[in-house]
């Protein structure tokens, strides 16, 4: 058989894959550029994202995974084809086993959906992982040991909490508020305060290069262009790193609530380590300025950023591959089936 093993991050904003012995050949945005009239694929990935906001009426560019789960179950099923046959190439023989990553909040229904979109791509197998355990397995954690390990995963989509402990999830929970809303608040506070309208890209821009959450932590400036509400005509304003805190406030207390609740829910022991290891932040959201000391002051516990935080999800599952039996055995049948 000349199948190769491969893990699946399956982001909301990106798509990871990393290939058994091989690492991560893969990061690409997950959006898919169609024909409207025949449904026909023109582009995929970082060409795709090119073309967001800026299609003619004939090309629609689709992002089919919303909030962690998939939105358009045929688009979602091309891209992830697409991106299969580009890293392990394609033909009868090559079938392979993929390890495929879904947030902790995922309900029976949306799971299936994941499932059935990866078997349709030629997969032999497929074993579906929680995203927290991934994360926290790519972070480096031995979750395995009979001891507390807290990791915040903030995707594109979902936030993902959760305390682990001899390999299987204790407490958990998982929210809709990550990357994308933190982006539409931005577009929110632009539009209100500055009567601009902005898109995604340019919001995810001012997140990235001035954007921060802890008070007095970051003094920068940035032009952004957009359309001006009043005149309808282009215009260029320029916004703070103290008004883009402004902006976020509601999105990141809502991060911080969650983190706060699954501590609260988890057995005095497991807390005590906590304690002493910390929390670790994971995912894009993870690099957000001045997350790491904003939720050390409201948590009152030490909180750590991954090494390379964005591919935490992608590492874990590759080091899944390496152990299958293992992490299948510790989880049985409750999530990580065939």
């Amino acid at each position: 058989m000349l199948s190769k093993d491969i893990g699946v991050d399956l982001g909301t904003a990106n798509v990871l894959v990393h290939v058994k012995g091989k690492g991560i050949v893969l990061n690409e945005p997950s959006v898919v550029a169609i024909e409207s009239q025949t449904k026909k694929v023109v582009a995929v990935g970082e060409e795709a994202r090119q073309m967001l906001g800026r299609t003619p009426g004939n090309i629609v560019a689709i992002r089919p995974l919303r909030e962690g789960v998939i939105a358009d179950f045929d688009v979602t099923e091309m891209m992830l084809r697409h991106f299969i046959n580009k890293t392990v190439g394609k033909g009868m023989f090559v079938r392979p086993r993929i390890v495929i990553c879904v947030p902790a909040g995922i309900t029976s229904v949306e799971q299936k959906a994941v499932r059935e979109a990866a078997e349709r791509t030629g997969a032999r197998e497929v074993f579906i992982i929680e995203e927290p355990r991934a994360a926290a397995i790519g972070a480096g954690l031995d979750i395995f040991q009979p001891s507390g390990s807290m990791v915040v995963d903030i995707g594109g989509g979902t936030t993902d909490v959760a305390v682990l402990s001899l390999g299987d999830v204790v407490t958990a929970s998982s929210i809709r508020v990550a990357g994308d809303k933190l982006d539409e608040a931005i577009i929110r506070y632009v539009k209100k305060q500055h009567n601009l309208l902005i898109g995604e890209r340019t919001a995810e821009e001012i997140k990235i290069t001035i954007g921060s959450v802890y008070m007095d932590s970051r003094h920068e400036k940035l032009d952004i262009r957009g359309r001006d509400m009043v005149t309808g005509l282009p215009k260029t304003i320029q916004v703070t790193s103290e008004e883009v805190r402004i902006a976020l406030e509601e999105p990141v207390a809502q991060l911080i609530s969650a983190a706060r609740n699954v501590l609260e829910r988890t057995p005095p022991e497991l807390a005590a380590d906590i304690y002493m290891k910390g929390v670790v932040l994971t995912g894009g959201g993870a690099l957000l300025y001045g997350l790491d000391k904003l939720m050390k002051d409201e948590l009152q516990i030490p909180v750590h950023i991954a090494e390379d935080p964005m591919t935490c999800v992608a590492r874990g599952t590759g080091i899944v591959l390496n152990n299958l039996e293992k992490v299948v055995r510790t989880q049985g049948k409750r999530t990580m089936s065939r």
